[in-house]
């Protein structure tokens, strides 16, 4: 099955974005070779990009404490698994006191140091870090793995509460949701939503069946229209045939 998200607002659309980066951060985190930590350091300033909203960081402190409040609610309920529950309400205090007591706006550490701002301001050029423009940091690649490694994750560790509390945002949104097998007649489908506030949604389908969805909605209308990708340049096409796929609708 392959999954496909979509978010109805800028803000889930900010953290699902963060989400992918932090992805390949720690992905291209393990190799040790310079390539792959050049490839850490241009996604760095990626999520430096991302979180810059002002308010960011105020969104997710507010969320996490309304989820907080809500959990809480459920104290007591023998339907809920006690141990299961407290353990979520510790992670989300920890995650909100770490970004609480972060100082600054987020990102301001990698904004005040120089000489990661100049290879920032040449990443944007298209081959702008080779050698000869950056010397200083071509000696940086040639430095031991361990010592660019150990750079990195100094870097990357007063951004790591931030990823942590948008982390338990994005989890509580995904249980939060209800699902429905459906098929799409002829590759598309239409859904009312009768103006309940949704902020995601999900579509799974079997990946062997070569279907792409195209998904655009609203608080009164879900669209959705399949397509498929040309054998030769990739281009999309009408999906022919119907197509049978699982729905769901998240909201916190």
């Amino acid at each position: 099955m392959i999954l496909y998200e979509y978010p109805f607002n800028e803000r889930i659309r900010t953290l699902l974005r963060l989400e992918d980066l932090f992805e390949k951060l720690d992905y291209f985190m393990q190799p040790p070779d310079a390539l792959a930590h050049h490839v850490v350091l241009v996604t760095l300033f990626e999520i430096l990009d991302v979180a810059g909203r002002a308010d960011l960081k105020s969104d997710l402190l507010q969320e996490l404490e309304r989820q907080r409040q809500t959990l809480m609610g459920f104290r007591g309920n023998p339907a809920i698994e006690a141990n299961k529950l407290e353990a979520i309400l510790n992670e989300i205090s920890k995650a909100t006191t770490a970004l609480i007591n972060a100082p600054g706006k987020t990102g301001q550490h990698l904004r005040d140091n120089d000489w990661l701002t100049s290879i920032r301001s040449r990443t944007i050029i298209p081959g702008g870090t080779c050698e000869f423009d950056l010397p200083s940091y071509h000696a940086w690649q040639n430095r031991p793995a361990e010592q660019r490694l150990k750079d990195l994750e100094n870097w990357i560790a007063p951004l790591l509460p931030l990823r942590d509390c948008f982390r338990i945002v994005l989890h509580l949104l995904r249980e939060s949701g209800h699902g429905a097998k459906i098929t799409a007649s002829q590759g598309g489908y239409q859904q009312m939503l009768g103006g309940k506030s949704y902020q995601m949604l999900q579509v799974s389908l079997d990946e062997s069946l070569g279907a792409i969805p195209e998904i655009s909605a609203n608080k009164y209308m879900l669209w959705i229209r399949f397509t498929s990708q040309d054998a030769v340049d990739l281009r999309p096409k009408p999906f022919e045939g119907d197509v049978p796929f699982h729905l769901v609708l998240c909201n916190l």
